[in-house]
């Protein structure tokens, strides 16, 4: 992952990533490509490292960023 060398997170920060990552995995629509995984995982990388601690929150932010970047692309 980019943009990401020096971060560092409490276990409990990464089990609350763990359990958006795999929320927001679970809504995507078919087919689930590894770009969409990785974009979902920086996102909630990105927004973990700004502060944001609710699985929900994060969960969203990477499923709103996903749906911005792909309309962009169309």
């Amino acid at each position: 992952m980019r943009d990401f060398p020096n971060a560092a997170f409490s276990p409990e920060a990464i089990d609350v990533m763990k359990r958006a990552m795999e929320s927001a995995v679970s809504h995507l629509p078919e087919p689930i490509t590894s770009a969409h995984v990785n974009s979902s995982a920086e996102s909630i990388l990105r927004t973990a490292k700004e502060g944001e601690r609710d699985p929900v929150m994060l969960e969203r932010m990477a499923l709103l960023e996903l749906a911005i970047t792909s309309r962009e692309e169309v």
